[in-house]
Protein backbone atom coordinates (compact mmCIF):
# COMPACT_ATOMS: atom_id res chain seq x y z
CA UNK A 1 0.00 0.00 0.00
CA UNK A 2 1.45 3.09 -0.84
CA UNK A 3 0.62 6.02 1.59
CA UNK A 4 1.32 10.29 1.29
CA UNK A 5 1.92 12.73 3.64
CA UNK A 6 -0.78 12.89 6.41
CA UNK A 7 -3.88 15.10 5.87
CA UNK A 8 -5.54 16.99 8.97
CA UNK A 9 -9.09 17.24 9.21
CA UNK A 10 -11.23 20.07 11.33
CA UNK A 11 -11.72 19.32 14.48
CA UNK A 12 -14.95 18.14 16.67
CA UNK A 13 -13.09 18.14 19.97
CA UNK A 14 -9.79 18.02 21.69
CA UNK A 15 -8.11 15.83 24.49
CA UNK A 16 -4.96 16.30 26.03
CA UNK A 17 -2.20 15.01 24.56
CA UNK A 18 0.56 15.29 27.77
CA UNK A 19 1.70 17.45 30.13
CA UNK A 20 5.03 19.51 29.66
CA UNK A 21 5.84 21.61 32.62
CA UNK A 22 2.63 23.06 33.60
CA UNK A 23 1.67 23.48 30.21
CA UNK A 24 -0.97 21.25 27.88
CA UNK A 25 -0.52 20.00 24.60
CA UNK A 26 -3.61 19.40 22.40
CA UNK A 27 -4.22 17.05 19.66
CA UNK A 28 -6.67 17.37 17.04
CA UNK A 29 -9.76 14.63 17.50
CA UNK A 30 -12.17 13.96 14.71
CA UNK A 31 -14.74 12.49 15.91
CA UNK A 32 -16.67 10.36 12.89
CA UNK A 33 -20.82 9.08 14.39
CA UNK A 34 -21.73 6.91 12.35
CA UNK A 35 -25.94 4.79 12.69
CA UNK A 36 -24.19 2.92 15.27
CA UNK A 37 -20.65 3.18 15.85
CA UNK A 38 -18.12 6.23 16.72
CA UNK A 39 -15.00 6.52 15.33
CA UNK A 40 -11.79 8.35 17.30
CA UNK A 41 -8.54 8.84 16.94
CA UNK A 42 -6.61 5.94 18.59
CA UNK A 43 -4.72 6.64 21.76
CA UNK A 44 -2.32 4.57 23.55
CA UNK A 45 -5.18 3.94 25.78
CA UNK A 46 -6.54 2.19 23.26
CA UNK A 47 -3.71 -0.34 22.22
CA UNK A 48 -4.13 -3.44 24.62
CA UNK A 49 -7.88 -3.17 23.50
CA UNK A 50 -7.07 -3.30 20.32
CA UNK A 51 -3.90 -6.03 20.13
CA UNK A 52 -6.72 -8.36 22.58
CA UNK A 53 -9.13 -8.09 18.90
CA UNK A 54 -6.06 -8.58 16.85
CA UNK A 55 -5.11 -11.89 18.30
CA UNK A 56 -8.38 -13.41 18.24
CA UNK A 57 -8.01 -16.23 15.85
CA UNK A 58 -10.72 -15.01 13.53
CA UNK A 59 -8.88 -11.65 13.37
CA UNK A 60 -5.80 -12.81 13.13
CA UNK A 61 -6.35 -15.19 10.44
CA UNK A 62 -6.49 -11.97 7.92
CA UNK A 63 -4.92 -9.61 9.82
CA UNK A 64 -1.42 -11.14 10.92
CA UNK A 65 1.25 -8.70 11.94
CA UNK A 66 4.07 -9.65 14.06
CA UNK A 67 4.49 -11.26 17.28
CA UNK A 68 4.47 -8.71 19.47
CA UNK A 69 0.56 -6.64 18.37
CA UNK A 70 0.50 -3.88 20.53
CA UNK A 71 3.76 -3.06 19.10
CA UNK A 72 2.68 -3.59 15.51
CA UNK A 73 -0.50 -0.74 16.48
CA UNK A 74 1.78 1.44 18.43
CA UNK A 75 3.79 1.61 14.69
CA UNK A 76 0.52 2.54 13.14
CA UNK A 77 0.50 5.70 15.54
CA UNK A 78 3.46 6.55 14.90
CA UNK A 79 3.64 6.37 10.95
CA UNK A 80 2.43 10.05 10.10
CA UNK A 81 0.96 8.48 6.34
CA UNK A 82 -1.46 6.06 8.53
CA UNK A 83 -4.65 7.79 10.52
CA UNK A 84 -5.82 4.90 12.92
CA UNK A 85 -9.13 5.74 14.51
CA UNK A 86 -10.74 3.13 17.30
CA UNK A 87 -14.12 2.15 16.52
CA UNK A 88 -16.37 2.06 19.36
CA UNK A 89 -20.07 0.40 19.58
CA UNK A 90 -21.98 1.23 22.97
CA UNK A 91 -19.08 3.07 25.03
CA UNK A 92 -16.76 -0.22 24.42
CA UNK A 93 -14.03 -0.36 21.89
CA UNK A 94 -14.66 -3.00 18.82
CA UNK A 95 -12.35 -2.40 16.37
CA UNK A 96 -10.17 -0.24 14.70
CA UNK A 97 -10.05 1.29 10.94
CA UNK A 98 -7.39 3.27 9.69
CA UNK A 99 -6.87 5.29 6.39
CA UNK A 100 -3.90 6.17 4.31
CA UNK A 101 -3.40 8.86 0.98
CA UNK A 102 -1.71 8.97 -2.36
CA UNK A 103 -1.76 13.12 -2.57
CA UNK A 104 0.09 12.78 -6.02
CA UNK A 105 -2.88 14.92 -8.16
CA UNK A 106 -2.50 12.52 -11.00
CA UNK A 107 -2.94 9.62 -8.69
CA UNK A 108 -4.89 11.10 -5.76
CA UNK A 109 -7.08 8.67 -3.49
CA UNK A 110 -7.24 6.81 -0.26
CA UNK A 111 -7.48 3.09 1.35
CA UNK A 112 -9.20 1.74 3.97
CA UNK A 113 -8.58 -1.08 6.32
CA UNK A 114 -10.64 -2.63 9.13
CA UNK A 115 -10.62 -4.96 11.96
CA UNK A 116 -13.70 -5.25 14.12
CA UNK A 117 -14.20 -8.14 17.41
CA UNK A 118 -15.45 -11.33 16.54
CA UNK A 119 -18.05 -10.95 19.08
CA UNK A 120 -19.88 -8.32 17.20
CA UNK A 121 -20.10 -9.51 13.68
CA UNK A 122 -23.12 -9.88 11.74
CA UNK A 123 -24.63 -6.86 13.40
CA UNK A 124 -24.00 -4.41 10.39
CA UNK A 125 -21.00 -2.91 12.05
CA UNK A 126 -18.88 -3.46 9.81
CA UNK A 127 -20.53 -2.00 6.91
CA UNK A 128 -21.59 0.78 9.30
CA UNK A 129 -17.95 1.57 10.17
CA UNK A 130 -16.51 1.46 6.29
CA UNK A 131 -19.44 3.29 5.47
CA UNK A 132 -18.93 6.53 8.23
CA UNK A 133 -15.34 6.22 7.23
CA UNK A 134 -15.92 6.39 3.29
CA UNK A 135 -18.26 9.18 3.76
CA UNK A 136 -15.77 11.47 6.18
CA UNK A 137 -13.45 10.33 3.41
CA UNK A 138 -15.42 11.60 0.49
CA UNK A 139 -17.40 14.59 1.98
CA UNK A 140 -14.76 15.99 4.41
CA UNK A 141 -11.33 15.40 2.47
CA UNK A 142 -12.78 15.41 -1.63
CA UNK A 143 -10.98 11.93 -2.34
CA UNK A 144 -13.36 11.08 -5.78
CA UNK A 145 -11.58 7.00 -5.36
CA UNK A 146 -11.54 4.96 -2.60
CA UNK A 147 -9.51 1.46 -2.20
CA UNK A 148 -9.35 -1.56 -0.10
CA UNK A 149 -7.90 -4.50 -0.35
CA UNK A 150 -9.23 -8.18 1.58
CA UNK A 151 -8.27 -11.28 1.44
CA UNK A 152 -9.68 -13.22 -1.75
CA UNK A 153 -10.47 -15.94 0.57
CA UNK A 154 -12.16 -13.38 3.05
CA UNK A 155 -15.77 -13.49 1.37
CA UNK A 156 -17.65 -11.85 4.76
CA UNK A 157 -15.29 -9.22 4.39
CA UNK A 158 -16.01 -8.96 0.69
CA UNK A 159 -19.47 -8.84 1.52
CA UNK A 160 -19.80 -5.75 3.77
CA UNK A 161 -17.22 -3.76 1.38
CA UNK A 162 -20.01 -4.71 -1.36
CA UNK A 163 -22.91 -3.91 0.55
CA UNK A 164 -20.99 0.19 1.09
CA UNK A 165 -20.91 0.26 -2.64
CA UNK A 166 -17.04 -1.30 -3.08
CA UNK A 167 -16.55 -2.94 -6.29
CA UNK A 168 -14.04 -5.79 -7.02
CA UNK A 169 -11.19 -4.87 -9.63
CA UNK A 170 -9.28 -7.58 -9.61
CA UNK A 171 -7.42 -10.75 -8.04
CA UNK A 172 -3.62 -9.39 -6.41
CA UNK A 173 -2.01 -12.98 -7.22
CA UNK A 174 0.19 -13.85 -4.26
CA UNK A 175 -0.28 -10.62 -2.59
CA UNK A 176 0.23 -11.56 1.18
CA UNK A 177 2.17 -14.32 3.01
CA UNK A 178 -0.32 -16.40 5.41
CA UNK A 179 0.18 -17.70 8.57
CA UNK A 180 1.04 -21.03 6.83
CA UNK A 181 4.03 -19.14 5.11
CA UNK A 182 1.88 -19.53 2.17
CA UNK A 183 0.74 -16.42 -0.43
CA UNK A 184 -2.05 -15.77 -0.78
CA UNK A 185 -4.21 -13.71 -2.92
CA UNK A 186 -5.65 -9.96 -2.65
CA UNK A 187 -9.11 -8.93 -4.11
CA UNK A 188 -8.50 -5.24 -5.21
CA UNK A 189 -11.89 -3.48 -4.58
CA UNK A 190 -12.51 0.41 -5.61
CA UNK A 191 -15.57 2.90 -5.01
CA UNK A 192 -15.91 6.27 -6.76
CA UNK A 193 -17.40 8.83 -4.98
CA UNK A 194 -20.90 8.74 -6.78
CA UNK A 195 -21.24 4.68 -5.79
CA UNK A 196 -21.03 4.65 -2.38
CA UNK A 197 -24.37 3.63 -0.62
CA UNK A 198 -25.12 6.34 2.26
Amino acid sequence: MRRGRQVRSPPDTCRPLRRQHHRVLFRVMTVLRGALVVLLPTTVEDVSALAAIRATPEVRAWWRGGDDLEADIVADLQDPGIHPLTVRYQDRIIGMAQWYAEEDPDYRHAGIDVFLDPAVHGRGLGADTVRTLARHLVDDHGYHRLVIDPAAGNAAAIRCYTKVGFRPVGIMRSYERGADGSWHDGLLMDLLAAELVR
